[in-house]
């Protein structure tokens, strides 16, 4: 950054009174510009035992298999955010359950959501964003062409709590998460 948004003076990188990191800071005005992790929320869409993924159209990992997913924008829940990008990249209606995964990419400063999700018909299309889309069951997707650690952690433990049980109505599950290294990546 180096010009205020709210007055178009220059600012500097310090810490401001009572914070601790530096920030952003107008050299006029004296406007703190904060900068936050953005939130990718998506889901784990569901029919008849398979999971809708989407083959993407965009960089990154053009041509590599994700989960619906997309930037959460202002003025929407994350829920929302997830049902709206699971519409716009597979053109597939979705409800949307309870939250499965949180997974905190700090080097892409990015923090990831994913939800589970039941489909609520077998009808789906590709997006602007994607280049094909298709329902796998576990033992069809393709995992060696998954593109983020992110997607591929939270189908695995998907799989794992469903083969378990866990996910079956009544059953109490707690959301997992974790860090994801800048050093992990797909094949």
């Amino acid at each position: 950054m180096k010009f205020c948004p709210n007055c178009a003076s220059t600012v500097s990188l310090k810490i401001p009174t009572d914070d601790s990191r530096e920030r952003f800071v107008c050299d006029a005005c004296g406007s703190i510009h904060y900068q936050n992790p953005r939130n990718v929320v998506g889901c784990i869409p569901v029919y008849d035992k398979q999971v809708l993924l989407c083959r993407r159209a965009i960089a990154p990992r053009h041509g590599y298999w994700t989960l619906p997913a997309g930037f959460m924008e202002l003025g929407e829940s994350t829920s929302a955010g997830a049902e709206r990008e699971t519409f716009e990249e597979a053109g597939a209606k979705v409800q949307i359950g309870p939250l499965y995964s949180l997974l905190n990419v700090p080097h892409a400063q990015q923090v990831h959501l994913f939800y589970l999700a039941a489909m609520t018909e077998p009808s789906f299309y590709a997006g602007e964003e994607s280049l094909e889309v298709a329902l796998f069951h576990e033992h069809e997707i393709p995992w060696n062409e998954l593109a983020f650690p992110t997607v591929k952690q939270t189908l695995e433990w998907f799989f794992a709590d469903r083969a378990a049980g866990v996910l079956e109505p009544g059953n109490e599950f707690h959301v997992r998460s974790r860090d994801v290294l800048s050093s992990e990546k797909i094949q």
